[in-house]
């Protein structure tokens, strides 16, 4: 199995061609677009691991905007005890939905 470890928004994400993967939000794009990440820190193709210091060189992994979105609403509330006091806010944080096209070993 061919598999690739990504670093995109600040996380990363264990890729292996065919997969959908959502991730924080990449600016600008229209679905069908393409999209490289460059920031590959590992690559294992045929049993072997290829280790980057921090990242492989001359490796990159191809990927097609599916879509963009916002994600499930979460509630933030603030509360103090006593003296009637509450502050209830709503986030709902950003995302992309990419597939992965192919890694370029």
């Amino acid at each position: 199995m061919n598999f690739a470890v990504i670093k995109t928004g600040g996380k990363q994400y264990k890729v292996a061609e065919g997969d959908i993967l959502t991730v924080e939000k990449l600016p600008d794009l229209k679905v069908g677009d393409k999209i490289k990440f460059e920031e590959v820190l590992l690559v294992e193709k045929d049993g072997k691991a290829d280790i980057g210091t921090p990242f492989v060189k001359g490796v990159a992994v191809e990927a097609d905007f599916v879509e963009g979105g916002l994600g499930i609403k979460k509630l933030v509330l603030r509360y103090k005890n006593k003296i009637n006091y509450r502050k209830l806010k709503g986030h709902r944080q950003p995302y992309s939905k990419v597939k992965i096209l192919k890694i370029n070993a």
